[in-house]
């Protein structure tokens, strides 16, 4: 059984688009965009090689897919991400049934993306890996078909943009296995999945007549 772990950088009220520069994805008039390299230090590099330790593929939007393809092939050899990123698999989701990927070793999933990506997790492999791909997450988040979350927060507000969770995500308790914080302040958090949400309650045992009265007006 294969697991789907989300990858992402996110600002303290969610937004995860156009991280790594001004021309990553302006769409939406997002003024914003390489938010996150100048909080980029040692401690984050090692808490992403971490991310990329075990074997795994990656699961991309197009858009993405897109971004990734235009840049990892073309850094230099010795970099240590690129030549990992051409030698894996990369599955795309796209709507566009025209698309035909270039990059080496990528397959698209077809028309039917949840059922792909469930084919996929009971397959034999390594583990699927989502690196940004903001409207993609949202189709994994609906069908509850993310296993764990590696989100790193950054120490900035950024007011509007694509978020990370959307109206529709799946409804589930998570748990905290990992932590760490940059010279930076990013908090780079891992959260696995932990069962249902499990609700509790601070108030009185026995309402007040002023809350009993407060609740008649939310009816």
């Amino acid at each position: 059984m294969r697991k789907i772990i989300t990858g992402a950088f996110v600002s303290l009220d969610g937004v995860m688009q156009a991280p790594g520069g001004p021309d990553e994805d302006p769409i939406g008039g997002f003024k914003y965009g390489g938010w996150a390299a100048p909080y980029f230090d040692e401690a984050m590099g090692e808490a992403v090689g971490e991310m990329f330790a075990n074997p795994f593929d990656l699961l991309l939007g197009r858009k993405t897919y897109d971004i990734f393809a235009a840049h990892w092939p073309y850094v230099a050899a010795d970099d240590p991400i690129g030549p990992l990123f051409d030698r894996i698999t990369k599955y795309v989701a796209t709507r566009n049934r025209e698309f035909r990927p270039s990059w080496q070793n990528s397959q698209v999933l077809g028309a039917d993306v949840v059922g792909a990506l469930r084919a996929l997790k009971s397959s034999d492999g390594p583990d699927l890996l989502t690196q940004g791909s903001t409207d993609f997450l949202q189709t994994l988040f609906k069908n509850d078909l993310v296993d764990e979350l590696h989100i790193s927060f950054f120490p900035v507000v950024l007011g509007n943009g694509k978020k990370l969770f959307g109206d529709g995500a799946f409804a589930g308790a998570m748990k905290l296995v990992g932590s760490r914080v940059s010279g930076s302040g990013v908090t780079t958090n891992k959260y696995v999945r932990s069962g249902d949400i499990v609700p509790g309650s601070f108030e009185f045992e026995q309402p007040t007549a002023a809350e009993l009265e407060r609740r008649k007006s939310l009816t």
